[in-house]
This record gives structure tokens, sequence and C-alpha cells, in this order.
């Protein structure tokens, strides 16, 4: 099973079903993994949407695991073109031959495809998802004169981030109205501790200050930040913590730099992050 893009460190695992070999650590928050299965079972698509780190991507690979499914992810940017999901003919030893893409494979073997930050991709993606993404439910190969039905263990699942949404990069909504949603946001702070510390492994009292900070972050006014501090991050700085690595140091190296250049914003918040750990 193929998972280009693990959204947390140190993936931990865990057994849930004994048919199942492994399923990456997920904790739920809320009735997300009911709602996925049900859209599953339905032949229904997926959006969901939250902010950067928030733990989307390690959603749905635990939710393909533990469905037993392969998934194919793809991250999209805004030079991925329709034939990058469909596949194109290349030269290979002398000959001209059809290459499936990732969505075309996750077509014919019945798997979940998961296009992961959709608003990035030229809008010829999208159009090429409509037909999966009602009751047709196929994929039209105009090059090769395929009409790929797909079997009833297919799902497609797309995700972006409304934070970055903007009149040029936004879904239009007859694409969104072609998917059941599911809205992602940070857990709440003892789901978050928790989370940490058996990502980490860092104990969860010594999270806890870690959790703090990061709620005090979150919540600044008057500090002109694009994002928030993510729970990927905090776990990168539970990681150096639990590594031995000063915990004043490990929060500006995993929290405070990868949120701003700003030198006068910098210092605020390493002011927070003195204020909770007492250098």
């Amino acid at each position: 099973m193929s998972n280009r893009s693990a959204d947390l460190a140190n993936e931990q695992i865990i057994k849930i079903r004994p048919d199942v070999p492994s399923i990456p650590f997920y904790q739920p928050v809320g009735n997300e993994c009911d709602l996925f299965e049900s859209a599953y079972q339905q032949h229904l698509p997926l959006l969901i949407k939250g902010p950067t780190g928030c733990g989307k991507t390690r959603f749905i690979a635990h939710m393909a695991a533990r469905l037993g499914r392969p998934l194919h992810t793809v991250s999209c940017h805004d030079d991925l073109t329709a034939a990058d999901l469909t596949g194109r003919y290349l030269l290979k030893g002398g000959e001209t031959v059809w290459m499936d893409g990732p969505l075309t494979r996750a077509v014919r073997e019945g798997g979940i495809c998961y296009l992961d930050e959709i608003v990035e991709a030229r809008k010829d993606v999208t159009v090429v998802l409509h037909p999966l993404t009602d009751d047709r439910r196929v994929l039209p190969l105009e090059r090769t004169g395929e009409v790929l039905a797909a079997p009833d263990e297919f799902m497609l699942v797309v995700s972006y981030n409304p934070g970055y949404q903007n009149i040029l990069k936004s879904l239009k909504p007859s694409t969104r109205q072609r998917f059941v949603s599911i809205s992602f946001d940070f857990p709440s702070p003892d789901i978050e501790t928790h989370i940490v510390a058996t990502e980490s492994g860092l104990a969860e009292q010594n999270c806890i200050p870690l959790i703090q900070l990061a709620q005090q972050l979150r919540t600044l006014k008057d500090v002109d930040l694009e994002e928030v501090v993510s729970t990927r991050l905090l776990i990168y700085c539970a990681v150096l913590i639990k590594n031995g690595l000063d915990p004043y140091q490990a929060a500006e190296a995993a929290l405070v730099e990868p949120l701003c250049d700003d030198p006068d914003i910098k210092k605020g918040l390493l002011e927070l992050v003195r204020a909770t750990y007492g250098s």
C-alpha cells in the first residue's frame, strides 16, 4: 500500500482488526470515522476541509488501512494536469506504451484516490473528476478510448485548507456539491496532548506545557501569521524534547521559526515560549 505523504512524524502502528496488517495511529475527535465508512459503503465522494497539519492525511491513511484498500495519494500543485492523474503514453524500450496515472490505477484496482489540496490543481483536473463524482462513477480515458467503470471498492477523497481560499484558488460551487464533506480542526487540548504524546513518545505530563503554549499561539491577536501552530509541528517539537533538546530551543526551532520570518513577531512569540518554560 502506497502512502507518499505522511501527515505526522514518528508514525506509530496499532492493531485494530486482526485481518488488517497494520493501521496508522489516528485519534478520532468526533464521528469522522463513521462518516468516512458510511460514505465508502454508499460509494460517495468525500471532501475534507481543515487547516494545515491538523491530521487530514493521517486520517485518510488510517481509514484506507482500516478498510483494507490501497491508497493513492496525490499532492496537488499548480502544474498538475489531468494527464498526471489519468495517464499518458510514454516511450519504453523503443515502444510507445500507455502508463496509468494514480487516479486510473485506483479506479482499476478498487482503491482510494486522495487528492490533497485540490484547489492547488489546474481547473482541467476537476473536470476529469466530474464523471466519477455523480451516479455514473466512470473515468473516460480519451487517449485509449476506454471508459472505466469504478468498482464498488473505489473511493475518491479530496481535501483543502479553507484558510488559503481566495478568488483565484477555490472550488467552484458546482464541484463542491458533488461531495459529502467533513470539517476538521485542531483537537481539544486533552486529545491533542494524547496525540502528541503517542506520536512523539514524550510523557503526557511533559506534553501539557507544549499544548498550553499552542493554545496561546493560536489565539494571539494583532499578530499577522499566515498559519497557526499545527499538531504536526507540536509533534516535531515533542520529538526534539524527547531526544534531549532544551524545550525553549525545541520550541524555537519547531514552532517559532516555521511560522514567520519577521524579527519583531518572532521576538514576541519567543516571549510566550520563555513564559511557558521559564528559559
